[in-house]
């Protein structure tokens, strides 16, 4: 699965619109799974299950049947009586499960939070960070991204306390600094990224979206151009390819790269945007 793009990026949105944006397609690119967004507030402790379609305003794709809902707010209702620690921990652990699969990523990494604040260690730590970071990829408000961007931060963190060299986490700390009051900081990071692993596919594709952000096309042709040298089968990275190629007045090369991006996929959506970027080179 992939994230379809969803057009060509507009200079006017800002760096942390942009940050969310590249985020949701890069984790999809980069071996992650599949996202969507969470309404429910970072950080403020179990939620109620029985939210329906206001509930997942933010998460257009999934939204928990009636049966999940029930078995969700029954787990709430053990994890909040249950006195004994281990039983606690194994309500969040499930907790998290089962919020990750209805895409209440904020709420399932709320749990995994109070599951490493018991048992901390690198990939605990980073398992709720990963949430939050989903949360934050479709955050819906600027001061919702903001919140789920400082949560993010302290998360990952803790995460490259535990291990420096963590990339996965490093980049994706790099992309929530974009929406911070330090988004260079955000942009050195994934830099450093590229420093120790140059074929690092979530950092090239980030880098190159934030040069097209920048209206810096003949970069982001260079950072995609690397990438899909890297994955020939990245379909986000062939797709920007070619945008960044039309931004740059290589026509018949941003040509080639949206039929190649044709040739990677069948998916109706992914085709109509492709189509309309055709047209437009005509």
């Amino acid at each position: 699965m992939f994230l379809l793009p969803k057009g060509v990026v507009k200079p006017k949105e800002g760096k942390g619109e942009l940050a969310q944006d590249a985020a949701r397609t890069a984790n999809r690119d980069g071996g992650g799974p599949a996202t969507s967004g969470s309404k429910t507030e970072a950080s403020s402790g179990p939620v109620p299950a029985s939210g329906g379609a206001t509930a997942v305003a933010e998460q257009p794709h999934t939204q928990a049947s009636p049966t999940q809902r029930k078995e969700l707010s029954t787990l709430v209702a053990r994890y909040r009586t249950t006195a004994d620690a281990a039983t606690r921990l194994s309500l969040a652990t499930d907790l998290a499960k089962q919020y990750q699969k209805v895409q209440r990523f904020d709420s399932a990494g709320y749990y995994y939070e109070q599951v490493a604040q018991a048992r901390p260690g690198e990939q605990a730590w980073k398992r709720a960070a990963d949430q939050y970071f989903e949360a934050y990829s479709f955050a819906a408000t600027e001061e919702r991204a903001k919140m789920l961007s400082a949560k993010t931060q302290a998360l990952y963190e803790k995460v490259l306390k535990e291990n420096p060299e963590n990339l996965d986490a490093k980049t994706n700390l790099g992309m929530a600094l974009m929406a911070s009051a330090n988004p260079v900081a955000g942009i050195t990071m994934l830099r450093e990224v590229l420093a120790t692993d140059p074929k690092n596919e979530k950092a090239l594709y980030n880098l190159g979206i934030l040069s097209l952000q920048s209206n810096q096309a003949d970069k982001a042709v260079e950072r995609f151009q690397e990438l899909v040298k890297v994955n020939p089968k990245n379909v986000n990275g062939q797709f920007y390819l070619g945008v960044a190629l039309a931004q740059a007045g290589q026509k018949e090369e941003a040509k080639a790269a949206f039929l190649k991006t044709k040739s990677l996929s069948a998916d109706p959506g992914l085709l109509t945007s492709v189509n309309e970027e055709l047209q437009k080179l005509q």
